[in-house]
């Protein structure tokens, strides 16, 4: 299939943001394993039905919802009292990086772009998708929101970022499949920014509103390959 090229300033950008979950790596994983997997597993342990645990986590999720702790799996697995890591393992091969991502990867490392993975995932959930996915060695910073403090949709995280990373807004490329997420990049001066078409492969593609949205990585190859 033949995707039309997203025209990008390769000459202008010089470090280049990556979401992690719904990004690179196919967001299915994590909507089976929070929506369906894990209200199984839980209502099997406490003798209730999925779909009373499905009821609960919904509400809870939605409490939740643009908070750090709603990202962060301690956060989790103390209120759940469950090992959430483990039963992560038992559907990890939903773990799917997204097609033509490692070539989009390597043609910025071949231009010398800086190429940081900037996400609200927890650094327990980056480890576990990293033994599953060769993705790690692409990136010449991990950063994840838990580690500064702030989620990525805060209006403070680009300033708070900029305590553990030099780059400039203006010269800074950030992909992302949150529009909270953009917008707040947005607000905060960094000028190239695109969402994701389609983050779940089992889900209908998302209106992305006023972002330009990556259908394919070889949208973005034009100019630096």
């Amino acid at each position: 299939m033949n995707y039309n090229a997203i025209d990008l300033n390769w000459h202008e950008i010089n470090t280049v943001f990556l979401d992690m979950d719904g990004t690179l790596l196919d967001l299915h994983f994590d909507n089976h394993f929070w929506l369906e997997h894990l209200p199984v597993r839980l209502a099997a342990q406490r003798g209730a039905t999925p779909d009373e645990v499905r009821t609960y986590l919904h509400q809870r999720y939605t409490e939740m919802e643009g908070t750090l702790e709603w990202y962060c799996l301690d956060y989790w697995q103390n209120h759940l009292g469950t090992d959430l890591v483990a039963l992560k393992h038992e559907v990890a091969d939903r773990i799917q990086i997204r097609a033509h991502v490692e070539r989009f990867l390597e043609s910025l490392h071949k231009r010398g772009k800086r190429v940081v993975l900037l996400t609200n995932a927890h650094q327990k959930s980056v480890g576990m998708k990293f033994g599953y996915v060769a993705l790690e060695q692409y990136f010449d910073h991990i950063i994840t929101s838990h580690s500064l403090g702030l989620p990525k949709e805060h209006p403070d995280f680009w300033q708070k970022l900029s305590e553990v990373e030099v780059y400039d807004p203006a010269h800074s490329l950030f992909i992302d499949d949150n529009l909270h997420v953009l917008r707040a990049a947005q607000a905060h001066g960094v000028k190239y920014l695109l969402a994701i078409h389609q983050p779940d492969s089992q889900q209908p593609p998302k209106d992305t509103q006023e972002f330009t949205a990556v259908e394919c990585y070889t949208q973005l190859m034009s100019g630096i390959e």
